[in-house]
């Protein structure tokens, strides 16, 4: 199973320039399937103390991480939502019909 993490939007102060929220993605792949998560991670304008011109997406996801975001957690979701696809406890259908 592969996860890739991205942010694809961040909010910021117009005046100051610093990031408020980050909303960040995410996903695992394991052969045809696939699970992802969606969420954001606010903080107060000016914490952290890295202008919006200056940020990169590794240092983002590092204070996702840093606050709040467990990112082991998450992927452990993702891999139990991927093992239910693999195996689900439920279906549909009709017995009927059925070739």
């Amino acid at each position: 199973m592969t996860t890739t993490w991205t942010i694809s939007t961040l909010d910021r102060d117009t005046a100051t320039g610093f990031v408020t929220t980050a909303h960040w993605q995410a996903t695992a792949v394991d052969g045809e399937h696939t699970a992802s998560i969606y969420a954001t991670c606010s903080w107060p304008s000016g914490t952290p103390e890295i202008a919006y011109s200056a940020l990169t997406e590794a240092t983002v996801l590092g204070w996702v991480w840093a606050n709040g975001v467990d990112k082991d957690a998450t992927e452990a979701a993702l891999a139990a939502k991927i093992q239910a696809q693999k195996t689900p406890a439920t279906a549909t259908g009709t017995p009927w019909g059925q070739a």
